[in-house]
């Protein structure tokens, strides 16, 4: 494991211009949050292709933390997310034009992983700073769910990444995109205080799990 964070977010998809999850972990790159360098990277928003690429990812870098980070339109409040599920059915279609139907994104694997994510902790952390945050109890079932349920069986299963803390965060659409949305400015102070927070708190204390909203 090494002083790494590595942070990723998504390309644009369903006919949209932009991602504000890649805008914004990639402002975020080459930063140092408590002793620890962050790495942004691109994932695609393709079924399978994008867990591929995270798995290289973690071979390559052994983070200490990884969050991956995408897109929920709809949502006006950085997404905290709870649960991974092992299903993958696509509401439109990936950008390589799959669209799976309630098929697992591992065969055999358990059916749902929970973050190791202080995510009550960084829900506090972030109310606190006025920025507009929540506890998600789904990620949906595209590739955002996907990747996070990649991940954390990844994490689960791969010996040299015991020690490696995951989770996942959705963030809301940018102005241009249509409404509800959050400035790109605030998405970037969000992430960077939800992040700090997960540098700093292994795991959510009797305070940080009595915030709920």
């Amino acid at each position: 494991m090494t002083n790494k964070i590595l942070l990723t977010g998504f390309d644009a998809f369903g006919g949209a211009s932009l991602n504000p999850s890649w805008l914004a972990v990639k402002s975020l790159h080459g930063r140092r949050m408590l002793g620890h360098q962050v790495v942004a990277a691109q994932l695609p928003t393709v079924f399978d292709a994008s867990l591929k690429e995270l798995n290289a990812l973690l071979k390559q870098h052994r983070p200490a933390l990884v969050v991956c980070v995408g897109q929920a339109g709809g949502r006006k409040a950085i997404s905290l997310e709870r649960v991974a599920i092992n299903v993958n059915d696509a509401p439109i279609a990936d950008n390589a034009g799959g669209q799976p139907v309630d098929t697992p994104v591992k065969a055999g694997a358990p059916t749902a992983y929970f973050t190791s994510l202080p995510i009550k902790a960084m829900l506090v952390a972030l109310q606190a700073e006025g920025v507009a945050a929540e506890v998600s109890q789904t990620a949906g079932t595209f590739v955002c769910n996907h990747v996070f349920f990649g991940l954390m069986h990844t994490l689960a299963t791969r010996r040299e990444l015991k020690h490696t803390r995951g989770g996942f965060i959705h963030v809301p659409w940018l102005p241009e995109q249509g409404a509800p949305n959050m400035p790109l400015d605030e998405i970037v102070r969000g992430l960077r205080l939800a992040v700090r927070c997960a540098l700093a708190v292994e795991q959510d204390s009797a305070l940080g799990a009595g915030a709920t909203n």
